[in-house]
């Protein structure tokens, strides 16, 4: 068993520390584990039969904001160019529409609104994968 992967954790085998007392979290994206704890700023991810470990600079249950700016920026990224592309795809439509139904706001703004989602989510879809493919790209190097 290889004991870092590919982001840097620490893997460490649960014969080695088979149960884990620590606090359990829904904070943090899980990877594919069954559950996650936190202990102050050890992040620690249980899978099936190991533990993957790192520290975090900022605690997210103290400053949430500052964990996306330090230790999670992609998500952060991801967020802002949805909420911009979505805003200026939703508003576009919008006005588009209703210079057709010749000014009724009433049956423009449901396409508008739909369609800032449809694209905010596609940004944010297309931007985290981006994000993932040239971490790992830089990684392999």
């Amino acid at each position: 068993m290889k004991y870092i992967d590919g982001d840097g954790n620490i893997l460490i085998p649960k014969s080695v520390r088979p149960i884990i007392d620590f606090t359990e979290t829904n904070l943090g994206s899980k990877k594919g584990a069954k559950k996650q704890y936190r202990y102050g700023n050890l992040h620690i991810r249980e899978y099936e039969s190991y533990y993957s470990v790192h520290m975090d600079k900022v605690d997210p249950r103290i400053d949430p904001f500052g964990h996306l700016l330090k230790d999670a920026p992609e998500y952060l990224t991801c967020a802002v160019l949805a909420s911009t592309i979505g805003l200026k795809v939703g508003t576009s439509i919008y006005k588009k529409r209703k210079e057709k139904d010749y000014g009724n706001p009433l049956k423009a703004l449901p396409l508008g609104i739909i369609t800032g989602i449809l694209a905010g989510t596609t940004t944010y879809i297309t931007t985290y994968h981006l994000h993932k493919f040239i971490r790992k790209a830089k990684l392999k190097k």
